[in-house]
């Protein structure tokens, strides 16, 4: 699952970039702009084509070659103010910093315009397609299949579903995750909905108001996510009942359900799915939480290129000398494509967990489901309870 999103990632970004690198842009007439860039070298950059920056990489002054600094000339004829900008550029200028921070004297990386228009275009395009996509999905589900009723009569007798520590796992869990999902949203598209809705000064409170909510709250959910996989791992162990239960589609569109332990498996697949794509998000997370401290991409990218994975996928030798600021602008595109597809995931399964299907909220909600909603969904599950309990379980109780 991590390699497919991976690729994914890689196939959008990098292959995006080599389409426009095929295409190297026709050197332009710096005649009148004295052999100085044009505004045709800035465009082409900025839609990602391939420039020949020989022109200024190698304009950057001869600091040796200049006057004495204590002299009377100064520094005339050593550096310009542009010889050392573009010094600055292509990393040839000697910085010294007071922070010796990993990043500290990388001050410019023009790469970020590259990260900047995939943010602000296919990132958020996509994402929002693929989110009121699945919402317009469900809808139409609903609407076609309607609610998933208990086909037989109800017994009024409830079974213990889940633990009350299962259950705050749970929520913490979820509860975390929408608040993740809202302000991330915010942080990603506000700028674009928020700002002309309630303007620039009332968005810079939300937008600083939700950073800090997003980054505290990261550890609600990092925390919840532990908690499930220790409580449940076992029970999400996949077997030979869930090959008849996909088969057979859950029982979604025939009447009957096929026979599940506790958790079928379609519920599996959503607690892998948090499981993987959660961890995944956390693993990001904490690299944009701590900047420049968590580098895994070039890592990444050399083994893509050793097992000839890069090759395949015809992207040719993926970079590994990578800036600090490369790092975290790979982590921040990668943190918000797996949330999207996790965030298109988890309504599907708030829809069956809440209107889709009648008696699924009361095992998350009270923890007691109805006998007969158990036996129908989890009648593997329900023998099992009765054979440690006996014929008539103590923990039966009648519904209220």
């Amino acid at each position: 699952m991590f390699r497919q999103l991976l690729v994914l990632l890689l196939s959008v970004f990098l292959v995006s970039s080599a389409f426009a690198q095929e295409q190297p842009a026709p050197a332009p007439d710096r005649a009148a702009t004295g052999g100085a860039q044009t505004l045709e070298d800035i465009l082409a950059r900025q839609r990602g084509e391939e420039v020949d920056n020989s022109f200024r990489s190698d304009a950057i002054g001869n600091l040796e070659g200049g006057a004495d600094p204590t002299g009377q000339l100064g520094t005339l004829g050593g550096v310009s103010d542009a010889e050392m900008w573009r010094g600055l550029r292509f990393n040839e200028a000697d910085i010294t910093a007071s922070n010796n921070g990993p990043a500290a004297t990388v001050l410019v990386q023009d790469g970020g315009m590259r990260w900047l228009l995939f943010r602000e275009g296919p990132l958020s395009s996509y994402g929002s397609y693929l989110l009121l996509g699945t919402i317009g999905a469900l809808i139409l589900f609903f609407l076609v299949r309607g609610r998933i009723r208990i086909d037989g009569e109800k017994t009024g007798q409830r079974i213990e579903r889940f633990k009350a520590v299962e259950r705050f796992g749970h929520w913490l869990l979820a509860g975390s995750f929408i608040v993740l999902g809202l302000t991330g949203l915010i942080s990603l598209l506000g700028r674009k909905f928020l700002i002309p809705m309630f303007g620039h000064e009332s968005f810079a409170i939300i937008a600083a108001g939700s950073k800090w909510v997003h980054n505290n709250v990261s550890w609600a959910f990092m925390l919840g996510l532990v908690m499930i996989f220790v409580m449940w791992v076992y029970h999400n162990l996949p077997d030979r009942t869930d090959i008849n239960w996909l088969l057979k589609g859950g029982g979604i569109f025939t009447k009957g359900h096929p026979p599940a332990k506790k958790f079928n498996a379609g519920q599996k697949l959503i607690f892998w799915s948090v499981i993987i794509l959660g961890g995944s998000i956390s693993a990001s997370g904490l690299a944009l939480l701590f900047p420049f401290e968590l580098n895994m991409f070039a890592a990444t990218f050399a083994k893509m290129n050793s097992f000839g994975i890069s090759d395949i996928l015809g992207l040719g030798p993926l970079p590994t000398d990578l800036a600090p600021h490369e790092e975290m602008q790979f982590a921040q595109l990668w943190h918000a494509i797996v949330s999207f597809i996790l965030m298109a995931i988890i309504l599907a399964h708030i829809y069956i967990g809440s209107v889709g299907m009648e008696g699924a909220y009361d095992a998350m909600g009270s923890g007691q489901v109805e006998e007969q909603w158990a036996k129908e969904h989890h009648s593997l599950w329900v023998d099992e309870v009765k054979a440690k309990e006996g014929s008539a379980p103590d923990g039966a109780t009648p519904a209220e």
